[in-house]
């Protein structure tokens, strides 16, 4: 289960074009959040760093309580936080990242070029099923696709959605999905978590070509 939930530390960060163009504080969140999540490898640290930045998100919240922008990042974080954790110990904040992110769409499900979707689909694809956790691969296909729909050339809902098929079984659908996470536009104001994301494109890419 470790190794399913340290996934998450690389894959639950669903990040839109969108988001670069918001407000500078969540900008700032968003640049923290990709130096811990790509450039720290020690997983208690990052543990760490991602709590000290969770708590900053909240507090944002406490001062825009209505704004899903800040619950998407809070439910990311926390995701991250999960898959850095790893065990038993993780679904603790695998849950509390559903929970925020399920606010977020109740709130506006478009919010982030549909980023909570995204998240929130993710962490039903890498979240061990009944009895252990909550995870379930015809949620995670269905909020994967409509992440897809709101942002049909984004970068990294592209990339999920592939991740996903690939481990479906369906390998030429998830290279066409992959193919469109390799021609999505550069976010000028996200370098880390750009080349972070592109890495593991080229990753998937070279696993779904062994398959076809």
């Amino acid at each position: 289960m470790k190794a399913l939930l340290l996934a998450l530390a690389i894959t639950t960060s669903f990040i839109s074009q969108a988001w670069a163009q918001d407000t500078t504080s969540l900008l700032d969140i968003q640049h923290q959040w990709a130096h811990i999540n790509y450039q720290m490898t020690d997983s208690d640290k990052q543990v760490d760093a991602f709590n000290a930045l969770a708590q900053n998100v909240e507090n944002m919240i406490k001062a825009a309580p209505n704004n899903p922008d800040n619950m998407i990042w809070l439910g990311i974080i926390q995701a991250s936080t999960a898959g850095a954790k790893g065990g038993i110990g993780a679904l603790s904040y695998a849950k509390s990242a559903k929970a925020n992110l399920e606010k977020a769409i109740a709130i506006n499900p478009n919010a982030l070029s549909g980023s909570a979707l995204t998240s929130l689909g993710v962490l039903y694809h890498k979240v061990p099923g009944w009895p252990i956790g909550f995870g379930s691969d015809k949620k995670a296909k269905k909020l994967l696709r409509q992440g897809v729909e709101a942002n049909p050339q984004g970068l990294d809902g592209n990339y999920f959605y592939a991740d996903f098929l690939y481990d479906d079984g369906d390998y030429k659908a998830a290279k066409q999905y992959l193919e469109n996470a390799e021609k999505a536009a550069p976010r000028p104001t996200r370098p880390v978590a750009d080349t972070g994301r592109h890495k593991e494109i080229q990753t998937l890419m070279v696993k779904i070509n062994k398959k076809l």
